[in-house]
């Protein structure tokens, strides 16, 4: 089983390689994201190790890169960071697991064996409902071929809400999901946000996707199943708040 690990900390690369080795893994060490990318773009690995910080190109920048070329390699990425937003931003962008450092090594020996075994099938690209589409990818969203640029706070509102499409969410699901363990304020963020998104998502395109349930939360909807819904006048003016 080929490992690609990629970490600048050379005394835990050397560290975690002879483990790995001793366990049966065939075991390439390159220590900066672009010299990560390059070697997973030239060979062929069973598994890939990332490490998020990392010189020349983060860790982030480097799955970006091989999601965008279809290399679908399993990765398992390292961080000595520990808040959700940085799970839920190496997940968006294609990240197959991932461990805080410190960690155990037989934990990591196991996940990365269940992650050979698990293969690199081809993974859908694009979440979609409606005319609405978000390449996770890309961290591009788009509507009737309009992009909408968003903040990077909208944007993971919108990807969570893309993802319960058709289903009622509440205000505490979305901060447990969308906001990190350390916010501390209250729930009426969730209304400004929500006003946001609709600016950009429906307004600009006469619709009215994005729905307040009353006494329980939010539904987005696609666009034929929402009510209220006007039918196109041409080309959407800006999608800016």
């Amino acid at each position: 089983m080929r490992v690609l690990l990629v970490e600048d900390e050379e005394r835990l690369a050397q560290t975690v390689k002879e483990g790995l080795v001793s366990e049966g893994f065939v075991v390439e060490i390159v220590p900066d994201g672009v010299s990560a990318v390059w070697a997973a773009t030239e060979f062929a690995y069973d598994v890939v190790v990332l490490d998020i910080m990392l010189p020349h190109l983060n860790g982030y920048d480097v799955l970006k890169q091989l999601r965008e070329r279809k290399i679908w390699t399993p990765v398992l990425m390292l961080t000595a960071k520990d808040g959700e937003y940085d799970q839920t931003d190496a997940f968006d962008l294609g990240a197959d697991d991932y461990l805080t450092k410190p960690f155990s090594f037989m934990i990591l020996v196991a996940r990365l064996r269940a992650l050979v075994r698990r293969g690199a099938p081809e993974r859908p690209v694009l979440i979609t409902s409606g005319t609405l589409t978000l390449d996770p990818a890309r961290r591009h969203v788009e509507r009737r071929g309009v992009a909408i640029p968003l903040t990077a706070r909208e944007y993971g509102l919108l990807l969570f809400l893309m993802r319960k499409a058709g289903d009622v969410v509440s205000k505490t699901e979305i901060l447990e999901n969308v906001w990190d363990a350390a916010y501390s304020g209250g729930d009426n963020v969730v209304e400004v946000y929500i006003s946001y998104l609709r600016r950009k998502i429906d307004e600009p395109f006469q619709l009215q996707t994005l729905r307040t349930v009353r006494g329980l939360g939010y539904r987005l909807d696609p666009d034929d199943a929402a009510s209220g819904v006007l039918p196109p006048t041409g080309m959407p003016r800006s999608a800016r708040r």
